[in-house]
């Protein structure tokens, strides 16, 4: 009898119940995830994912939101209207169980959850120890100040929210 495996794509974390954030994972990933019972992946890379997670969602029924297609490369910093689009998915209950990852799970990941932390009130030191937790030594100072700056009064609140905000 063999024992099954259970391993959390990188930089893996709870961020409310049924929210994570992880960076791309890859195959040895794929039990740990299906154990999370996912309807719904932001993705916010602007690369394609890898084709095997691609093959994976689609097994499993869940459904991909590539919203980093529309930065040019990499290095570009995540925009107001990517976070925008995100939180809008994020806030919807009948996404849950809801992950949001990019390559690495770092910056535009942390980006993100910095934003909703600051709709959720948290004050900007606990936002930015969160981010610097996942971000390790890559720390991105554009990140935190657009995080200090973003405007939570733009993000529409729907009828039906989470109820953790």
């Amino acid at each position: 009898m063999t024992s099954q495996h259970y391993i959390p794509p990188l930089n893996f974390g709870l961020v409310e119940e049924d929210l994570y954030r992880s960076g791309q994972p890859n195959e040895l990933n794929f039990p740990y995830l299906e154990r999370l019972g996912l309807k719904t992946v932001v993705f916010l890379a602007p690369e394609e994912p890898n084709q095997k997670f691609l093959n994976f969602i689609d097994d499993q029924e869940i459904q991909l939101y590539h919203l980093g297609s529309n930065s040019t490369s990499a290095w570009d910093h995540i925009s107001e209207e990517i976070v925008l689009e995100a939180l809008d998915l994020i806030l919807k209950p009948e996404n849950y169980p809801l992950i949001v990852m990019c390559n690495l799970g770092r910056h535009r990941t942390g980006t993100v959850i910095g934003c909703l932390r600051k709709l959720q009130r948290w004050n900007l030191t606990s936002i930015f120890e969160e981010y610097r937790r996942y971000a390790g030594p890559k720390v991105r100072l554009l990140n935190e100040q657009f995080i200090e700056l973003f405007d939570t009064d733009l993000v529409r609140i729907p009828p039906q929210y989470v109820k953790w905000l």
